[in-house]
């Protein structure tokens, strides 16, 4: 049993891609923490169902309805979150898509959906939260990119592109930002057991895992709730590894 803290009292989050897999864990983490919490998806109804879990559960939080890939939306929903929960101090960029398909037959279609999704976003993101973060005088990013963001792996030509972007993205960001009072990190998960998988065989993944098991979206949280707290105040640039032990070797 994890023993709850209230580290992120008085803090409020948005969480893209909030209403499922590891952004609805995450929002679950930081709500249960003390937190408010936005959450920011296309999926309507999921989205507002983690709302009313919360809630249900003694915190507050409020669903935006949010294109990732739109500027305009990411202006509305940031001036929703600030004029609802009064501020901004943390943004999860948690969003994405992925592709499959060797680069050879990779359509130019699913290229640009893959980074808009996937890498614009993130971008977009940090763009329209930079002037709450830094009004917060204490604002955290925490980007999710992926260990594909790190290492290749034959195939997914989109997804490894908008991943290691974010990585960089995110180092980029941090620096300029080092002295306004908002750190910038990335999370990269490895093989998570989520909705996202869809019908990838999941045995083969295990067996590519060096510790034999997929991921639990609850342990991705974890992470992304250390990296986002104050328990993590000086890192700042750095990208934090979840993945059982792939990039390892």
């Amino acid at each position: 049993m994890i023993e709850m803290t209230n580290r992120f009292h008085g803090r409020v989050a948005l969480v893209t891609g909030g209403a499922s897999g590891i952004g609805k864990a995450t929002a679950l983490r930081i709500a249960s923490e003390g937190g408010a919490v936005a959450i920011g998806d296309v999926q309507e109804p999921a989205g507002i169902e983690v709302v009313s879990e919360i809630e249900r559960s003694g915190g507050k939080a409020v669903f935006v309805r949010l294109d990732v890939t739109s500027e305009q939306d990411w202006a509305n929903a940031v001036e929703v979150v600030v004029s609802t929960l009064g501020k901004l101090d943390i943004l999860i960029n948690n969003a994405g898509i992925g592709d499959t398909e060797p680069l050879e037959i990779t359509s130019l279609d699913t290229w640009n959906k893959v980074v808009a999704v996937t890498q614009t976003s993130v971008f977009l993101g940090m763009k329209a939260a930079a002037a709450p973060l830094k009004a917060s005088g204490n604002g955290s990013v925490v980007n999710i990119s992926s260990m594909y963001g790190i290492v290749g792996s034959g195939v997914s030509p989109a997804y490894h592109a908008a991943k290691g972007a974010v990585r960089l993205l995110t180092k980029t960001t941090a620096l300029g930002w080092a002295k306004e009072g908002v750190r910038v990190n990335s999370v990269h998960p490895g093989f998570i057991d989520t909705p996202i998988l869809g019908d990838t065989d999941r045995e083969m993944l295990i067996a590519g895992t060096p510790m034999g098991r997929l991921g639990r979206a609850d342990e991705m949280a974890a992470l992304i709730a250390f990296v986002a707290s104050d328990d993590a105040s000086f890192a700042t640039g750095s990208e934090f590894v979840a993945d059982g032990g792939v990039t390892a070797g």
